[in-house]
C-alpha cells in the first residue's frame, strides 16, 4: 500500500484571487489509506481563479477516494472556483462519475433508543390491539346472536337460497376430503393401537380404542379442523372481497343488514353441515379402523362392529355430535368476522383469511378441551 501524498503547486500566492492553482494527488486513494489526506485536502480553502486536480499519480482508488475528489470538486465549484480533474485513469473517472450520480440526500434512520422500552412498547401495542380485536368480536357476536334469535323466533326471514348454497359448498363439496382423511385416521389409530397392545396380547382391545377415541374426540375434532381450514378462509375471502368492492356498504345503503344477508345463512349452514359431516367422519374413521382390524388382525367385520357396539357407549357418540354444531357456529363466525374487518387493499384480504383459519382452529381446540373437562365433571368418562 502506497500512502497518498498531496502536492500543491499554486502559481503565485495560492490565496490570491487572481491566480490559478494545481493540486496533484499520488499514491493509493482507498479506504485504508485515505485518512492521512482527508484533513489536509479539506483544510485547503477555495481561492484563485481555477483549480486543477491532477490524479495522474494515483495508483489505486475506490469509492471512498472517489467521494473525496467529488466533494472537493463540488465544494470548490460552489465557492466560485472552476474545478476540473486531469490525468485520471478510466477506472477513476468511472468511480467519480458514479459517486457524483448518486450524490443525493437520504433519510437517516432514527435512533432506536432504549431496547427494553422499545420492546415493552411493542408488547403493549400488541396487547391493546388484541383487546380491541376481542371487543370487536364480542360486539359482532352480540349482533349476530340478536339477529339469529330473531330468525329462530320468526321475526326475521332466513335467506333459504343462500342457506342451501352454503350447505352445498360446506358439506357436499367436503365429503371427499373429509371421508378420505377420517378413513385414514381410523386406520392409523388402529395400527398404532395394535402395535402397543400386541406387547400385552390384547390386540382385541383395538376395537375399544377405535370406537371410543373416534366417536368422542377425533372424529368431530378433525372434521372441524378441516372445515375450519376450508370454509373459514372461504368466508373471510368472500366477505372481504365484497367489503373492498363496497358491496357491504351498498347493502346497508339499501336498508339490508349485512349480518342478516351474509352471516346468518353461513352460520346456520355451517352448524347443520358440521353435525352431518361430524357423523359422516366418525363412520368413515370406524370403517378405516375396521378394515385394518380385518386385514391385519383377522377380526372379521361382523365381530368388529358387534364388539364396537358393546364397548362404545352411546353417550360418546352423543357427546361428539353435541360439539359438532358448536364448532360449526364458531368457525363460521370467525370467518365472517375476519371478512368484515377487511379494509384498505387486497393484502388485507390475505391477512384476514389467514387469521380466520388460525383463530378458528385455536377456538375449536380450546372449546374441545372445555367440553372434555365439562363432560368429565358430569361423570361421562
Amino acid at each position: 500500500m502506497t500512502m497518498p501524498m498531496i502536492e500543491d503547486s499554486a502559481v503565485g500566492d495560492p490565496r490570491s484571487p487572481g491566480e490559478s492553482r494545481r493540486i496533484a494527488v499520488t499514491g493509493d486513494l482507498t479506504m485504508a489509506s485515505i485518512g492521512s489526506v482527508v484533513g489536509p485536502l479539506r483544510a485547503i480553502e477555495p481561492a484563485g481563479t481555477e483549480l486543477a486536480l491532477d490524479l495522474g499519480g494515483i495508483e489505486r482508488i475506490d469509492t471512498a477516494g472517489a467521494w473525496i475528489i467529488h466533494r472537493m470538486v463540488k465544494d470548490w465549484s460552489a465557492a466560485g472556483v472552476p474545478t476540473h480533474v486531469e490525468n485520471a485513469s478510466t477506472e477513476a473517472e468511472r468511480l467519480i462519475a458514479t459517486v457524483a450520480a448518486n450524490d443525493a440526500r437520504v433519510s437517516r434512520r432514527e435512533p432506536r433508543g432504549n431496547v427494553v422500552i422499545d420492546r415493552l412498547s411493542r408488547i403493549g401495542a400488541a396487547m391493546v390491539a388484541a383487546a380491541n380485536n376481542i371487543g370487536l368480536f364480542l360486539a359482532f357476536l352480540g349482533q349476530t346472536l340478536v339477529v339469529l334469535a330473531g330468525t329462530v323466533a320468526g321475526k326475521r326471514s332466513l335467506r333459504w337460497n343462500a342457506f342451501i348454497h352454503q350447505c352445498e359448498a360446506i358439506g357436499v363439496s367436503a365429503l371427499g376430503i373429509v371421508g378420505l382423511l377420517l378413513f385414514l385416521v381410523g386406520m392409523v389409530v388402529a395400527q398404532q393401537g395394535a402395535v402397543q397392545l400386541r406387547q400385552f396380547g390384547a390386540e382385541v382391545f383395538v376395537v375399544n380404542l377405535v370406537g371410543r377415541s373416534i366417536a368422542r374426540e377425533l372424529g368431530v375434532l378433525l372434521t372441524a379442523i378441516m372445515v375450519a381450514g376450508r370454509s373459514a378462509s372461504a368466508f373471510a375471502a368472500q366477505i372481504g372481497s365484497m367489503k373492498l368492492n363496497q358491496e357491504v356498504d351498498a347493502l346497508e345503503t339499501i336498508g339490508l343488514s349485512p349480518i342478516e344477508v351474509l352471516v346468518i345463512p353461513r352460520v346456520a349452514a355451517m352448524a347443520l353441515m358440521m353435525l352431518l359431516l361430524g357423523f359422516y367422519g366418525i363412520v368413515m374413521a370406524i370403517l378405516g379402523g375396521g378394515l385394518f382390524a380385518w386385514v391385519s388382525l383377522d377380526i372379521p367385520p361382523s365381530a368388529f362392529f358387534g364388539r364396537i357396539q358393546e364397548v362404545t357407549p352411546l353417550s360418546d357418540l352423543v357427546i361428539g355430535l353435541i360439539k359438532a354444531p358448536v364448532f360449526g357456529v364458531i368457525i363460521a363466525m370467525m370467518g365472517c368476522f375476519q371478512g368484515l374487518q377487511v379494509s384498505g387493499n387486497a393484502e388485507s384480504v390475505g391477512e384476514r383469511t389467514t387469521r380466520a383459519v388460525v383463530e378458528s382452529i385455536f377456538a375449536v381446540i380450546v372449546i374441545d378441551a372445555f367440553f372434555a373437562v365439562f363432560f368429565s365433571a358430569l361423570g361421562f368418562n
